[in-house]
C-alpha cells in the first residue's frame, strides 16, 4: 500500500532549494555547464579531482575555514581548515614522489576512519595515483585478494593492522614495495615506513600535474558473500557528478555542516564523505566511533550538523530506540536527512518526520555509477518507498532484457522491469579491473544495466522492487524481496526485515521472512501467526511469508546492507564464503 506523498515547503531555515524547479533544470542541464562552475586546473591543464576538492578553496576566501572536523573516540577534537588540508596532502603527494610511486599506481588504505586516510585520499588524487580503499574489518584473506587483484604498490596502514593481517601476507605480494604507517614513530626497515617522518621531510609545496578527466583516480571493490570482488575503476571527471549531486541532491549550501556516516570504504564513505561536501567547500563532519545512537544524537547537536546522509540500518537502529531525541538534544539546525544503501522504507521516512521533524529523503546509486543518479530532493514531493527521480544529466528507464545484448525498454507504467541508465554520466564506472568481458556484459544498446528491477510510476518515480538474482520464484510469480520486507515492516512489533526464496518441492520456491521486533517486544508463536497473517492479507496468498523466524539483528556488511544471501547460505547448510566484512567481525 503506498503512503500519500509528502508535501514540501516551506523550508526549514528558510533556506531555498538550490534545486527549485525540478523540471527546468532538468530540461536545461548539460554537464558542460557543471564543468564550468568548476575550476579546473591553472592554464588549462585538466581536472583533477583533489584540486577541485581542496586546493581552489585553500587559495581563495575559504582557506581559513574547517573543511574537516575529526571526532576521536577517545573525545579527541581535531579541525582541519582548506589550507590546512591542502598542505598536508601536499606532503603526502611529496612522499609518493619520493618513493618513486608513478602515476596510475594503486595506493590502498587499510585503516579506521581516521585523518591520515583522507590525507592520504586527497595527496594520492594530486600525484595521479590511485586511491583504493578497504575496510579495516577485512580479514587477511579479503585485503590479499584487492591487494594482489589491484596491483597495489603502496598499503597506508596502523602498526597493529600491519602485523595482524598484512605481514603475513607479503611474501605473496611481491608488487607491494611500501608499507606507510600512520602510528609509528620510526622508519623499521623492508619497506616499512612511518608516514609523519615521511611527510615532515618533503615539502608542503606541490603542483599537480596536468591531470586528464579520463586519468584513473579510484578503484573500489565490491564485494558479496561470495564470489571474488570486482575492481570498479573511476576516473577525475566523476568529480562533476559528485559536485552536481551535493548542490541539487544534498542540498549542500556554504554555511552548512555536513556528516556522512559512511566509512570511506564503502564508496559512500569516499564520493560523499569525501569528495562531494569538500567540492561544494562545506564543513565536513567525520567520527571515528562506529555507530551508538547517544553519541549520534550528540554529535548532532555539538557539531550543529544541518545535513545528514546515513544508511537505512542505522535510521532503522534509530527507530528501535525507545526515546524521543528532540526532548534531549537540540536538532533544530538539522534541515535534512538523507539515506542511501538499500530502498528505504516508508515507515522510516515517516518515522523521520514524526519523531525527528523531517522526512528522510532516499536516493540510489551503485560502487559502478559513482554517484547519485535516482533521488528525492529538498524541493519535490517525497512518496514515502519511492526511489526518487533521475538527478539532471541521467536518463533512466526501465526494460526487459531478452537476452545478452538486446534491451527492450518498457514505456507503460508500473511494469516490472531492470533499471537501466543511458550511458555517458562522468562518474560512470571505466571498467572491472583486469576483466574486459565482464564489465563488456554490463552494458547493451547504450545502455548500463544495472542488475536491479524496478518499477516507474506514472509521473515518473522509480519503485525498487530487488536484485534480479534475488528474485523469489514461487507458484509460478515472480515475486521482488522488498516488496514483502516493506509489508512486513508496516506490522507496528517490525523494525527490519528481510526475506529469501527457500525451496520447496511443490511451489519451486516459497517466501521465508526474517525480522527484527521493536524494543520491548517478545518473540512468540501467537505473534509471529499475527505478523504471517498481517502479510497475508495485504500481499495475498502467493505472495507473503509462509514461514517468519525471530531475529536480535540481521547480519549486515560494514556498508550496512542485510545480507539475504547469507540468510539464504544458512537457511540452506550451504557454505558462507566471506564474511569478514559483516558487522561485528575484526
Amino acid at each position: 500500500m503506498e503512503r500519500a506523498p509528502i508535501r514540501k515547503g516551506p523550508f526549514p531555515g528558510n533556506i531555498e532549494p538550490n534545486l527549485q524547479d525540478y523540471a527546468k533544470v532538468r530540461a536545461e542541464f548539460s554537464w558542460e555547464a557543471i564543468r564550468g562552475e568548476l575550476d579546473g586546473l591553472p592554464d588549462n591543464m585538466g581536472l583533477n579531482m583533489a584540486h577541485e576538492a581542496v586546493d581552489r578553496h585553500a587559495t581563495g576566501p575559504r582557506a581559513q575555514k574547517a573543511a574537516m572536523r575529526w571526532l576521536g573516540k577517545d573525545g579527541t577534537v581535531l579541525s582541519l581548515s582548506y589550507c590546512q588540508l591542502m598542505e598536508m596532502s601536499n606532503r603526502f603527494a611529496n612522499a609518493l614522489r619520493e618513493l618513486g610511486v608513478a602515476k596510475g599506481k594503486r595506493v590502498f588504505v587499510l585503516t579506521g576512519r581516521i585523518p591520515p586516510l583522507y590525507i592520504t585520499a586527497l595527496g594520492t588524487l594530486k600525484h595521479l595515483s590511485v586511491f583504493c580503499p578497504l575496510f579495516s574489518a577485512f580479514g587477511p584473506e579479503p585485503i590479499y585478494q584487492r591487494l594482489a587483484r589491484g596491483d597495489a604498490k603502496v598499503l597506508v596502514t596502523t602498526e597493529p593492522l600491519y602485523g595482524q593481517k598484512v605481514a603475513g601476507l607479503r611474501t605473496r605480494l611481491p608488487g607491494l614495495k611500501h608499507i606507510l604507517l600512520t602510528d609509528a614513530g620510526d622508519h623499521t626497515g623492508s619497506g616499512v615506513w612511518s608516514l609523519e617522518k615521511l611527510m615532515c621531510a618533503v615539502s608542503p609545496q606541490y603542483t599537480i600535474p596536468p591531470t586528464d578527466p579520463e586519468d584513473m583516480a579510484i578503484l573500489h571493490f565490491t564485494s558479496g558473500t561470495t564470489g571474488m570482488p570486482k575492481g570498479a575503476v573511476h576516473v577525475h571527471d566523476a568529480v562533476c557528478t559528485h559536485y552536481m549531486t551535493g548542490k541539487y541532491v544534498l542540498d549542500l549550501h556554504p554555511d552548512d555542516v555536513f556528516w556522512c556516516t559512511a566509512d570511506p570504504g564503502w564508496v559512500t564513505g569516499t564520493s560523499y564523505g569525501i569528495i562531494a561536501p569538500l567540492v561544494c567547500g562545506v564543513t565536513s563532519v567525520v567520527d571515528e566511533s562506529d555507530f551508538e545512537p547517544e553519541r549520534w544524537y550528540r554529535i548532532l547537536e555539538a557539531e550543529k550538523v544541518s545535513v545528514l546522509y546515513t544508511a537505512p540500518t542505522a535510521i532503522r537502529r534509530l527507530m528501535r530506540m525507545d526515546m524521543e531525541p528532540r526532548r534531549k538534544v537540540g536538532l533544530d539546525q538539522l534541515r535534512l536527512i538523507h539515506s542511501v544503501g538499500e530502498p528505504l522504507n516508508p515507515e522510516a521516512v515517516l518515522w523521520g518526520q514524526r519523531v525527528l521533524g523531517l522526512p528522510i529523503h532516499d536516493n540510489w546509486w551503485q560502487t559502478e555509477t559513482g554517484g547519485i543518479m535516482i533521488a528525492n530532493f529538498p524541493s519535490v514531493d517525497i512518496r514515502p518507498g519511492s526511489m526518487g527521480l533521475p538527478v539532471p544529466g541521467i536518463e533512466a528507464a526501465v526494460a526487459h532484457r531478452p537476452d545478452a545484448d538486446t534491451l527492450v525498454l518498457i514505456e507503460a507504467p508500473n511494469v516490472q522491469g531492470e533499471l537501466v541508465l543511458k550511458v555517458g554520466w562522468p562518474s560512470m564506472f571505466r571498467g572491472y579491473l583486469h576483466e574486459k568481458e565482464r564489465y563488456r556484459k554490463c552494458f547493451a544498446g547504450g545502455w548500463y544495466v544495472t542488475g536491479d528491477l524496478v518499477r516507474r510510476d506514472e509521473d515518473g518515480y522509480f519503485w525498487f522492487v530487488g536484485r534480479a538474482d534475488d528474485v523469489i520464484k514461487t507458484s509460478g510469480q515472480l515475486v521482488g524481496p522488498f516488496e514483502v520486507e516493506r509489508v512486513l515492516m508496516e506490522h507496528p512489533a517490525v523494525v527490519e526485515a528481510a526475506v529469501i526464496g527457500k525451496p520447496h518441492p511443490m511451489f519451486g520456491e516459497v517466501v521465508k521472512g526474517f525480522i527484527c521486533l521493536k524494543t520491548g517486544i517478545e518473540p512468540s508463536d501467537a505473534l509471529r501467526l499475527e505478523i504471517l497473517g498481517f502479510a497475508r492479507k495485504r500481499l495475498g496468498a502467493v505472495v507473503a511469508p509462509k514461514e517468519l523466524q525471530f531475529h536480535h539483528n540481521l547480519p549486515k556488511n560494514k556498508a550496512g546492507k542485510i545480507m539475504r544471501r547469507l540468510l539464504k547460505a544458512r537457511e540452506m547448510g550451504l557454505p558462507e564464503g566471506d564474511t569478514s566484512t559483516l558487522e561485528g567481525r575484526e
